[in-house]
């Protein structure tokens, strides 16, 4: 009993994570239709961001968050408007031919800065646990999993109750409609890329806190991204955070029973089991 609720505890602080890693992927997806394929390499170079400046400049790497925010946020802004919007009218294809060119682009670039090797981000407080029982946390994994969800919640909260948020949706349910209420797309597609990118870069940082970086780490975490958006439901931000929690649990269960190798299996099963049941997502409206 000690051992499965120890897992659980495990699998929602993972899943935490999770959720704000999928939500800035979701929301660029729901808005601008975009499979963005770099976004794993987003939340790789904000953890790179972040290890920089607790490596190299002695910045306590929470401190350094909103730094990765701020810079992912100018260099999503500006792929966005300069890159992406170019072919924003044209097919899928070719949006998902340059975003596996940006990740491709992204990932020798961030070798050839930090090389090949595995990157730990481990303030002196890293060690620390706190204990409810005879169950056992990690403080940094509580810390990470607390402000991951306070994100994704507040992320939900400005869709839903600010100006921008509504345009947003606004933009996402009916572009026509939002141009006749003077929504301007081009500005409000680039601002959503670049609040997506920020979110992946806090992710990145947060990610690099309980894991290791390493300049190829990007393609698997945009494929845990993806089955995050689906399982969801792209139009609910409150599903990427359902999906986030199940997806964590589903690995640390699996992880416990049938051993690390066959993570990976059964989480993607579950997102082929949800496609096939439920494909708008276990939150996300039907038609």
């Amino acid at each position: 009993m000690q051992l499965l609720l120890q897992v659980l505890l495990n699998g929602i602080l993972q899943g935490g994570l999770y959720a704000l890693m999928a939500l800035g992927l979701s929301l660029v997806w729901g808005v601008l239709n975009i499979v963005n394929l770099a976004h794993g390499a987003l939340i790789m170079l904000g953890g790179y961001v972040v290890w920089v400046m607790f490596n190299r400049y002695g910045l306590d790497p929470f401190l350094a968050l909103p730094v990765a925010a701020l810079a992912l946020f100018v260099l999503g802004y500006i792929i966005q408007r300069f890159i992406l919007n170019l072919v924003i009218r044209g097919p899928m294809f070719n949006t998902l031919l340059i975003t596996f060119g940006l990740e491709v682009v992204l990932t020798y670039l961030a070798q050839i800065m930090f090389s090949a090797d595995f990157r730990a981000i481990n303030p002196s407080y890293a060690g620390r646990s706190v204990s409810f029982g005879q169950v056992t946390l990690p403080v940094m994994n509580l810390i990470v999993f607390v402000l991951a969800l306070t994100l994704t919640l507040g992320m939900w909260a400005f869709l839903l109750h600010t100006r921008a948020g509504r345009r947003i949706r606004a933009t996402a349910q009916n572009l026509v409609a939002a141009r006749l209420y003077g929504v301007e797309p081009r500005h409000l597609y680039a601002l959503t890329f670049a609040i997506g990118a920020a979110l992946a870069g806090v992710a990145g940082g947060l990610y690099g806190m309980v894991s290791q970086l390493n300049p190829y780490i990007g393609g698997s975490l945009t494929a845990k991204c993806f089955a995050i958006a689906i399982i969801g439901g792209l139009d609910s931000p409150l599903g990427v955070i359902v999906g986030g929690l199940l997806l964590g649990l589903v690995e640390a269960f699996a992880s416990l029973w049938l051993g690390p190798t066959f993570v990976d299996v059964v989480s993607f099963g579950i997102l082929v089991l949800v496609l096939v049941t439920r494909p708008t997502g276990l939150l996300g409206r039907t038609a």
